[in-house]
């Protein structure tokens, strides 16, 4: 089940959380950076990442459980790409994040 389950395209704290979990991992990143430069099979983020066959899987799992990457089958092959909408929901989560920061305290009673 993808974590990315946002209702009027606006993303819980707790679903905020699963992705920036899912973006922790010094790994992850690398994968994440890969697959900026478009969709890929794993044999090609092996070869791009450095990482074993088993590794890999793991961690395109935990990625793919977060909403952060898609994939799709084409014959024996698996190609995964990153999910632009859940990248898209956590820009703007950001974003309100940073206009939050900017209202001042309120008096104290």
């Amino acid at each position: 089940m993808r974590a990315v389950i946002a209702e009027k395209n606006v993303l819980a704290a707790s679903q905020a959380s699963g992705l920036l979990k899912a973006l922790a991992d010094p790994l992850r990143m690398e994968v994440i950076q890969s697959l900026s430069e478009g969709e890929c099979c794993v044999c090609d983020l092996m070869e791009k990442t450095g990482l074993a066959q088993s590794r890999l899987s793991f961690h395109l799992k935990v990625l793919k459980d977060s909403g952060l990457i898609t994939d799709r089958q084409s014959g024996r092959w698996v190609y995964y790409k990153l999910d632009l909408k859940a990248l898209q929901l956590l820009e703007d989560w950001i974003a309100d994040l940073k206009k939050s920061c900017k209202n001042a305290a309120k008096p104290c009673s």
